[in-house]
């Protein structure tokens, strides 16, 4: 049992839960038809879009939680090691993400705090690296 991974796993999955949970509540409240009697046909179509996309990531979380359990708890993958290194990577360029777009979004400090999933992703960036050290 690779624990680094396991806990990654863990953070991955109430991720997941989160995002399926408050964040389709959250999504689903800035819809425009329900916060303007007329809204414009390209501001419904890039709300759509923006729901198309958030729904990606759920899947993106889904498949992560699985496949670092299935790291952490078995060894059914042969190449592990490199696989949880990339996804070492996948995770700490999301967080570098993150945080770039809440530096060009926003200039208030407390929403680094409120929008604090940079935390998370950079978290899991070290624990899987420090898993595949172990394997």
């Amino acid at each position: 049992m690779n624990i680094p991974v396991l806990i990654a796993a863990i953070i991955a999955s109430m991720a997941f839960l989160a995002h399926t949970v408050a964040g389709n509540q959250e999504a689903l409240s800035i819809n425009p038809k329900k916060l303007s009697s007329e809204p414009t046909d390209e501001l419904q179509r890039n709300w759509i879009q923006s729901m198309c996309a958030f729904q990606m990531v759920t899947i993106d979380l889904l498949l992560l939680s699985v496949v670092l359990f299935l790291i952490a708890l078995t060894d059914l993958i042969s190449f592990e090691k490199t696989l949880t290194l990339s996804l070492s990577l996948l995770f700490l360029l999301w967080g570098v993400a993150w945080l770039l777009q809440l530096l060009f979004l926003t200039r208030k400090k407390k929403n680094y705090l409120l929008l604090s999933q940079w935390v998370f992703w950079l978290v899991c960036a070290v624990l899987l690296y420090f898993g595949a050290q172990v394997m």
